[in-house]
């Protein structure tokens, strides 16, 4: 099965379960040309099915509750219950139950495409070594939270750049085009997320993200005790894992893994909270000056974290990760599956 026949495969899949919106289909498929790092953050789908051919000696290992399409810009923060700002994993779209060994393959894997786009100036070894010593270090010491206060400043450096600034964010926020006929659920959604009821309300559609990119997506906006608030709902389905198995559809593990406690489930909607500090952090909005290391390192830590929510699987991640002695087998799985990416991302520019 080669690009081609998988995409039209999988949407008229996904058509199952939403109305997906043309346009934004349509403008995903173009998106997925112009580079090989967002046509891999647009076909978790197919890389299931590649997982599934090189990868196949991996199902042995530990099982957990996984984030499936996880990759560099699958990073963000948010605000805990105590109003603090967090970094970590934020969007959980593709969660469902995969080998350990697929979420470090496919960060390892996106973190290949990006140097050779030239968003990292570090060697791919290296990346993979320091990835895996953060998800090392976690099942070690177990899971820790990367809360932006007191601790982790230099983070808390890279997290709020000045695309983040509140007045731009706004702006953005408000250009939205209002909705024509939104989905009368997801206005019932929207509402229920308000922190107070009968709030006026202007519904917007949103088109954001790659992976997701072509759901219904949309936003309500609000004024709220002097200032503006948002609140963001996307349509869900299964994990994209569920269909290149061939398995009967299974609900995404999305809120069961989130830490930000606006995001719930509502019926067939993804709710959650929108503002300049609860976003994604994509990677032409890193600052010049970073420490590449340091935050690969802490991407592995954060992928562990996820991990270790899974109970009862510390020990036995531990020891599989102790067999496995250096870093060098991560590298190649990233280095196979990041080689099949790009050929498949040759074929869909041939068209």
């Amino acid at each position: 099965m080669d690009i081609h026949t998988s995409t039209n495969g999988y949407e008229r899949w996904l058509a199952g379960h939403m109305r997906l919106v043309a346009a934004d289909l349509e403008l995903k498929h173009a998106r997925m040309r112009a580079a090989v790092f967002p046509f891999m953050r647009a076909t978790f789908y197919r890389w299931c099915q590649v997982w599934r051919q090189v990868a196949a000696p991996e199902s042995a290992t530990t099982p957990v509750m996984a984030v499936g399409d996880l990759h560099l810009e699958n990073f963000g923060t948010w605000r805990d219950v105590e109003g603090r700002l967090v970094w970590g994993v934020n969007d959980f779209d593709e969660a469902t139950r995969l080998p350990w060994t697929q979420d470090l393959a496919r960060l390892a894997a996106s973190a290949h495409l990006a140097i050779g786009d030239d968003h990292l100036c570090i060697r791919r070894r290296d990346a993979c070594a320091v990835i895996l010593g953060g998800y090392r270090e976690a099942l070690e010491k177990g899971a820790r939270p990367f809360v932006l206060e007191e601790r982790n400043a230099w983070l808390r450096r890279v997290a709020t750049t000045d695309l983040r600034d509140p007045v731009a964010f706004w702006e953005r926020m408000d250009a939205l085009p209002t909705a024509r006929g939104p989905d009368r659920t997801a206005v019932a959604a929207l509402a229920g997320a308000m922190p107070e009821a009968e709030l006026r309300l202007r519904l917007c559609r949103r088109v954001a993200g790659m992976g997701s990119l072509g759901r219904p997506r949309f936003v309500a906006l609000a004024e709220w005790q002097g200032a503006k608030i948002a609140r963001e709902a996307k349509a869900t389905a299964p994990s994209a894992w569920e269909w290149a198995a061939g398995r009967a559809d299974r609900p995404s593990g999305a809120v069961a893994h989130s830490s930000d406690p606006t995001v719930r489930h509502v019926g067939a909607w993804l709710v959650r909270r929108l503002a300049p500090h609860c976003t994604r952090i994509e990677l032409g909005e890193l600052p010049r000056e970073r420490d590449e290391e340091r935050l690969l390192h802490a991407m592995g830590f954060e992928t562990a974290n996820v991990h270790l929510r899974t109970r009862g699987v510390r020990e036995r991640l531990r020891a599989e990760v102790r067999a496995r002695k250096d870093a060098g087998w991560l590298n190649e799985l990233a280095k196979t599956l990041s080689t099949a990416i790009e050929r498949d991302w040759r074929q869909w520019r041939a068209g």
